[in-house]
């Protein structure tokens, strides 16, 4: 009874946010038919950070870091205006539903998982890709749920996550340069001078992936995929072999055990809140001509929303205050990421804020905390203690991923799996001295048996075994049974936080 009673309580944690975030997408539901009305219509006009009246297409008016380099402007105008007469991917009610989770894990009441590739590739989609990834997100999110006792708000880096930033406009390979790749939905990764041409008709191609990526999402989310009973089901083959996949499979036969309790007391474990499970999308608010395209006014609220994604995020490399990025982002009403490095100012971290969400609402923005584990312990503090001061509602963030990258002599990159887990770590330790929320996790990861990330307690890769499934696009990704790991250590934390003995 000590065992299942809490157990149980977690399980209707896991249950309190009724299912179907994602509803289908198709021809029918284009133009005035759909939820959000034509993009034509006038909300009231905003003003940004940089002194310009917002509207869709109002950041062209304004420097932008990371553009692309179309070579036909006629082109780019065809591309967009075939987007913008394209079905919205996502609805202005589901947006506001992630809002309100993400409020309530603001004020301390949830946990945010966001996880997915670092950059999706049209060559790799295929429903077995989506599934396994939804599938070990499903794992960690039961192992959170449990470990917190509170809702898991859960968000793929799926349906959008096609463009990236880079640090060099070109690469050069054996004295030959060439534009860098930018991701799919702008460039292809093959080295010639073809493939590496900025196309705005790659825009069109990704967003008919990310409507079957979606599609789904929403099949695996609300037709019975992820109904708690299938617990053990969801664990993938390569990670029920190791110590982690064992661990799970322990919790999963608890799960199993509760469920036959709560059913015996007369609690209906067949409803959807225990079948079904919400899921949305995000990804970085990069290729503002693709963002500014799926841009629709909400009939109901005469507000924007970019129909692109429930969430989008402004990196590192494009928040700048008087830029592009930051102005599109201010129109909007999805709730909004920040990357953060150990360069970003308290001042700095205050004046975003100022200018993304000047109500202070709470889950309207997460700051995404990306310092690196020698950084984290000097900078956070000052930037909690200013947001603190100036009672900013902030849902914290931890990105343990970015900030440990590593380039070794073989040219591969990698991210060692001890300094993910200390900057994590770290990350919990400094929310604990500044008495804040640790209000969730962003990490890159993949439900492919890959080998990218070294290191792992469980699935320990070495430099040698790196070679063997090295298959990311762009940055590596942590494997299933290292994403697993991560939950585990954050449910122990979080249980720690609570004064609970840990997990299993």
């Amino acid at each position: 009874r000590q065992t299942m009673a809490p157990l149980a309580l977690a399980l209707a944690a896991l249950a309190l946010v009724p299912a179907a975030a994602l509803l289908p997408t198709g021809p029918r539901l284009a133009g005035r038919s759909s939820a959000l009305g034509a993009v034509t219509g006038r909300p009231d006009a905003t003003s940004s950070a940089a002194g310009v009246e917002w509207k869709p297409d109002s950041w062209q008016k304004l420097p932008i870091k990371q553009p692309p380099n179309y070579p036909n402007q006629e082109d780019v105008d065809d591309a967009t205006d075939i987007l913008s007469r394209k079905s919205p991917l996502v609805f202005a009610g589901e947006v506001r539903k992630l809002h309100e989770g993400l409020a309530k894990a603001t004020m301390g009441n949830g946990f945010l998982l966001m996880g997915g590739d670092c950059a999706e590739s049209f060559e790799e989609f295929n429903v077995d890709h989506i599934r396994d990834t939804f599938r070990v997100i499903l794992q960690m999110a039961l192992v959170l749920t449990f470990g917190g006792s509170m809702p898991v708000v859960k968000i793929g880096r799926m349906a959008g996550q096609f463009a990236k930033p880079r640090s060099e406009p070109d690469e050069v390979i054996d004295g030959v340069a060439l534009p860098s790749y930018r991701g799919d939905i702008i460039n292809g990764e093959d080295f010639t001078p073809e493939a590496r041409i900025h196309s705005p008709y790659r825009m069109v191609d990704a967003y008919h992936q990310s409507a079957q990526t979606l599609n789904l999402l929403r099949a695996f989310s609300t037709g019975g995929y992820a109904d708690i009973s299938r617990v053990h089901a969801w664990n993938l083959d390569f990670v029920d072999q190791t110590d982690e996949g064992s661990k799970y499979r322990e919790l999963a036969t608890k799960v199993d055990e509760s469920l036959r309790f709560m059913s015996a007391i007369g609690v209906d474990t067949q409803s959807s809140k225990f079948t079904q499970c919400d899921f949305y999308t995000a990804h970085e608010c990069l290729l503002l001509p693709y963002e500014q395209a799926l841009t629709r006014v909400d009939s109901t609220t005469g507000r924007y929303y970019d129909c692109s994604a429930h969430m989008l995020w402004v990196g590192e490399r494009t928040r700048q205050l008087d830029h592009a990025h930051i102005h599109f982002v201010q129109g909007i009403q999805n709730p909004i990421g920040i990357k953060v490095s150990d360069k970003a100012s308290p001042e700095e971290v205050i004046r975003l804020l100022d200018a993304v969400n000047p109500d202070n609402i709470p889950g309207r923005c997460v700051i995404i905390v990306r310092m690196g584990a020698e950084q984290i312990y000097s900078k956070l503090p000052t930037v909690i203690r200013a947001v603190q001061r100036e009672g900013r509602n902030v849902l914290w963030c931890s990105d343990p991923v970015h900030a440990n990258t590593i380039k070794l002599e073989s040219g591969l990159k990698t991210r060692p799996f001890e300094r993910i887990r200390a900057e994590l770590r770290a990350f919990f330790d400094v929310c604990d001295e500044m008495g804040c929320h640790p209000g969730g996790v962003h990490v890159e990861m993949t439900g492919n048996d890959v080998t990218e990330c070294l290191g792992g307690s469980v699935c320990d890769v070495t430099v040698d075994d790196l070679n063997k499934r090295y298959h990311t696009h762009c940055d590596p990704r942590l494997n299933g049974a290292q994403a697993l790991e991560l939950a585990f250590l954050i449910a122990d934390r979080m249980r720690s936080r609570q004064g609970l003995p840990p997990l299993l």
